[in-house]
């Protein structure tokens, strides 16, 4: 595979991790309730830091112990059934989001999460006053929802064990921004005095939208994979024989 299209593919995967909304559901909630309580907006940007941080370091340290996995255990290369296994898991978990990713509750149309750890997760974000809970919370935040981001982080990692080492760690680096980029916008935005009722209710227009885009995308990426990487080789290999 051609390091462009390795690229290109690491970015896409990125981008439909940023789509997820349980981080960035969590960095507001946890900012509103500090804006409530009258804090200084500088604290509110120290928490939202924290945050940030915290998402973005178990973002980078997912990635990283998958591409080590996927390095041990294939050091001759990917075989065919892990793409087989990949574009099944990207098509299945794009039909998943389409139809369980939000669901309506007694609040309207609320995430996946079950009630009662929805409840913990809210109280936690109320509660939250210094930088070392709110980079613990980021921590959770991206563990909770992996059940949805594991296929991007997946076949990001499958495609970083094929760079160089520096490439790796270029790849490392854009995959961690690009996923965290919907949190850095909203902590820069809040710092800069920009309403969070805005910002909210921006989420309330478009969350159908982001949830519709991440499933279409997943499905396409897995099409994408099963087309290049498993119809083209057996073909390749049927020709040849």
């Amino acid at each position: 595979m051609q390091i462009y299209t390795i690229a290109g593919l690491i970015i896409l995967a990125a981008g439909i991790h940023a789509s997820f909304q349980l981080s960035v559901s969590m960095l507001t909630l946890m900012s509103g309730h500090s804006l409530g309580r009258r804090a200084g907006r500088a604290r509110v940007l120290r928490l939202s830091m924290a945050f940030t941080l915290g998402v973005m370091t178990m973002i980078a340290l997912s990635l990283s112990w998958l591409a080590l996995v996927v390095q041990n255990i294939f050091v001759g290369g990917i075989p065919l059934i892990v793409w087989n296994v990949l574009s099944g898991l990207m098509a299945g978990l794009g039909v998943v989001i389409w139809a369980f990713y939000y669901r309506h509750g007694a609040a309207g149309t609320v995430l996946w999460l079950p009630r009662g750890f929805a409840s913990y997760i809210s109280d936690r974000a109320r509660k939250t006053r210094g930088s070392n809970e709110a980079f613990g919370l980021g921590l959770v935040s991206v563990i909770t929802e992996w059940v949805f981001c594991i296929a991007p982080l997946a076949l990001a990692a499958t495609l970083l064990v094929q760079l160089t080492p520096p490439l790796q760690l270029a790849g490392l680096i854009a995959y961690t921004l690009i996923a965290s980029l919907p949190l850095l916008v909203i902590m820069l935005l809040i710092h800069s005095g920009y309403s969070l009722g805005r910002i909210q209710r921006w989420r309330e227009r478009n969350k159908r939208f982001l949830q519709f885009a991440a499933g279409s995308l997943l499905i396409v990426l897995g099409g994408y994979l099963y087309t290049m990487m498993v119809l083209a080789t057996t073909t390749v290999v049927g020709d040849a024989s």
